[in-house]
């Protein structure tokens, strides 16, 4: 490796060290979540099974909460439940990713970890960066340990991808399937229309175009971070496009995040069937499925929005914004995926109860908390401390945040026709609602001020758990 990258690579951990007591005296530090050691943490990346570990690399700012440079961050763990902070898994040390090591995904084979990622370049003059002035770059880093990438090479640049396209081509999706190599990349055409390209590889570094998957009517002007997979038998397409409209309580963020069922053959002929978003609440995106060593489809994202018109304090007070979802666990039921969270969180149960309500209930809540509400009345209302109220009613579930604890959210609604079963995760400063089975999920970052209390107004019963933290062990200098 070069000087540049022997430099950055020693300078991280320093900045980690130094901002450690800072990060660590935050109240608001999450328990059963992964968070960025310091600066910034955005899209998943990389996620994988590999020799006895899971791990999931993101885009890291070690320099910035607000964003700055991206290296990839690296967390592993054997059981989902204690992980390790590992060294930034690359940093932006060459031509063709100098200004970050952009979003990408993990192929395990030959018992080495090929990363696949974009090498992002933003060329100095008067450019739009868009159609010109930007480099986004196919970029590959082998390592053999896990940890350390042995080696990175460029394979291909904007030269190289379809000429209707702009700058923005990126995010890297790659697996093996029928003996070969497939790789999708989300893409803006000059026309401003959002496609992914598919591509194919006999050995993993010369790369064919056999594809291009969109819509028949422009669907925002950008797909990013795409993922093609199956689950139960069904073909699904992911994708976060950018540039989508509101239209009543669909795609109330800034940028949309959401799936495809897909018939037919992604190399081929095929139709797409009714776009699902992934999640309605304010703090989601950019997600990442992977297969875990039992064959269970699971999905990590980015528990934020970008260009979002809200802020979260941790950034300003503490030096470090973002975190991650809990881990999901994906089935299809035929017409949409499920997404709960993964069995081994219940591992951090502990004095377990219930509390049956007709008309209203409330007790104290441990800073995390899992909630499993069975509803049995036409309406559903849940307050969280004066932080956060749930309500369910007239085929609406709305989740309302209080001023104080917002930082800027306000509401988000979900359209359910009915609500039997809600879940909660409740930790320190974020939300996850998983409705009617994880048919539905709602998160959503917020920062209530002191102990938080449940309140439930309704028909029905709720089994409550506090919720251990996960154990974090962060590299020391």
């Amino acid at each position: 490796m070069n000087a540049l990258h022997r430099d950055l690579t020693r300078l991280v951990p320093r900045i980690e060290a130094e901002d450690r007591a800072k990060v660590d005296a935050d109240p608001r530090r999450l328990r059963f979540h992964l968070m960025p050691p310091t600066g910034w943490m955005n899209d998943p990346n990389g996620l994988c099974w590999y020799r006895g570990n899971y791990h999931v690399f993101y885009q890291y700012g070690p320099f910035d909460p607000n964003g700055g440079v991206k290296f990839w961050g690296h967390w592993s763990s054997p059981d989902l439940l204690h992980w390790t902070q590992q060294p930034a898994a690359m940093c932006p040390d060459q031509t063709w990713d100098i200004h970050g090591v952009y979003s990408g995904s993990a192929l395990v084979e030959d018992d080495a970890l090929y990363l696949y990622y974009t090498g992002n370049v933003k060329y100095a003059g008067d450019y739009d960066y868009i159609t010109t002035g930007r480099g986004h770059n196919l970029a590959l880093g082998i390592s053999r340990d896990g940890v350390q990438v042995d080696s990175k090479q460029l394979l291909m640049e904007n030269k190289d991808y379809p000429d209707d396209l702009t700058c923005h081509v990126r995010d890297p999706k790659v697996w093996k399937q029928d003996g070969r190599y497939y790789m999708v990349l989300g893409a803006r055409t000059k026309q401003d229309r959002g496609e992914i390209l598919v591509y194919e590889s006999a050995d993993k570094l010369h790369w064919e175009h056999i594809n291009t998957i969109t819509t028949p009517e422009v669907f925002g002007y950008m797909w990013e971070c795409p993922d093609l997979f199956c689950v139960d038998g069904q073909y699904i397409v992911a994708m976060s496009p950018q540039g989508v409209t509101r239209e009543g309580n669909k795609y109330q963020n800034v940028y949309s995040c959401g799936y495809f069922p897909l018939y037919g053959d992604f190399r081929g002929e095929y139709t797409l069937g009714e776009y699902i978003e992934w999640d309605t609440g304010f703090d989601y995106y950019a997600p990442q499925t992977f297969e875990a060593p039992d064959g269970r489809r699971i999905a990590i994202g980015w528990m934020g929005m970008p260009d979002a018109d809200y802020t979260n304090p941790t950034a300003e007070e503490n030096g470090w914004q973002h975190g991650m979802s809990v881990p999901r666990e994906l089935h299809w039921t035929g017409t949409c995926l499920t997404a709960n969270p993964v069995r081994e969180l219940d591992a951090l149960h502990r004095n377990g109860r219930t509390l049956s309500f007709d008309g209203v209930a409330q007790c104290e809540l441990a800073a995390g908390a899992d909630i499993h509400i069975h509803n049995r009345g036409e309406s559903l209302h849940v307050m969280l401390g004066d932080a956060a109220a749930i309500e369910f009613g007239h085929g609406l579930l709305t989740l309302t945040l209080a001023e104080t604890s917002g930082s800027g959210r306000t509401q988000r609604v979900a359209e359910v026709e009915h609500l039997s079963e809600l879940r909660i995760l409740a930790d320190t400063s974020s939300l996850e609602l998983f409705v009617n089975g994880g048919g539905q999920v709602m998160t959503t970052r917020y920062y209530p001020s002191g102990a938080v209390s449940l309140r439930i107004g309704g028909q029905g019963e709720a089994e409550l758990y506090d919720m251990d933290a996960m154990e974090l062990a962060y590299t020391a200098e």
